[in-house]
């Protein structure tokens, strides 16, 4: 059986992916394949270049809580300005997060991973879907978390490409073409209850992102149920941090270490339907909220 791994974006959100893999890691559930887009691309290069084992994640789960905005998302009025009179292709300058992709690659192309890895970005001109699995690892990982207007598109190979969230965030499909007959789907999920509606035009663009993955994601699990075996981590809910915000990265990757495990502990990855666990939702005090694992909750749709 070949298993693949699919991770999708959510910015800082990708930390709790973080803790889903030590779950599953301790469980013995292993990759043979990884497939990501977006923040999930990194997540995936990282374990894909290091191997898929305890201090491959806990390295990572360092480097995630270790980060702060700054590093992915530099503000610069000057920018800022320019960006929104024309004058500059993106709101952030890509060059940090650049920099902090190069410094944990370990060869410098993707066919040269230790575990085989696929990077999915979005061709600007077309909208379709490109899955990059030769080439610079850097360019790939840049073009795939290149979020439309926060960072400037990347060009491979004559083609310009931006982030993979827009064609196909979970991209399940890449994973089934490349031969996988079992899918763990990583979600990064999306800030379900926020107190207030982001304000920033950052902030504003990485929610809509994130709204607009988790939807596609509910739609694409089901349409892939029935040709390959679908293991499906529900997100942390409720969640009320932003993909912003990298502060709480330490308490995302616990509590879906433990959240995780627990469900898989409990069988519960092999309910039918798994598409409603990550049905877009509200929280109305608790109305209409079904307790599952851990500190996970599904509220139904109102």
């Amino acid at each position: 059986m070949t298993t693949a791994f699919v991770l999708s974006g959510g910015g800082s959100l990708g930390a709790v992916q973080v803790g889903m893999m030590q779950a599953l890691a301790e469980r013995r559930i292993e990759p043979d394949l990884l497939v990501g887009a977006s923040a999930g691309s990194l997540n995936a290069v990282f374990v894909a270049q290091h191997g898929f084992d305890t201090a491959t994640l806990e390295r990572l789960a360092s480097v995630w809580r270790s980060l702060r905005r700054r590093d992915v998302f530099p503000f610069s009025p000057l920018r800022y300005a320019e960006a929104l009179i024309g004058r500059s292709p993106s709101l952030c300058a890509p060059d940090q997060l650049r920099h902090l992709v190069g410094q944990h690659v370990t060869s410098r192309r993707l066919e040269d991973a230790r575990i085989p890895v696929r990077v999915v970005a979005t061709d600007v001109l077309s909208g379709t879907e490109v899955c990059l699995s030769s080439g610079d690892v850097v360019d790939a990982v840049m073009a795939s978390a290149a979020i439309p207007a926060v960072f400037p598109p990347v060009s491979i190979d004559g083609a310009l490409l931006f982030d993979g969230g827009v064609a196909d965030n979970t991209p399940i499909s890449q994973a089934v073409e490349n031969g996988a007959d079992r899918v763990v789907v990583v979600p990064a999920g999306v800030a379900c209850a926020l107190a207030e509606p982001p304000r920033t035009a950052l902030a504003i663009a990485l929610h809509a992102l994130t709204l607009l993955i988790e939807g596609r994601l509910a739609l694409d699990v089901a349409a892939y149920a029935d040709r390959a075996e679908l293991i499906v981590l529900p997100p942390l809910c409720p969640l009320s941090v932003a993909s912003t915000d990298f502060s709480h990265a330490a308490e995302l990757i616990d509590r879906a270490r433990v959240a995780t495990g627990a469900w898989l502990d409990g069988d519960r990855h092999k309910l039918p339907n798994p598409e409603r666990f990550l049905a877009l939702h509200r929280h109305d005090g608790g109305a209409g909220a079904t307790p599952l694992a851990g500190d996970q909750s599904i509220v139904r749709r109102r």
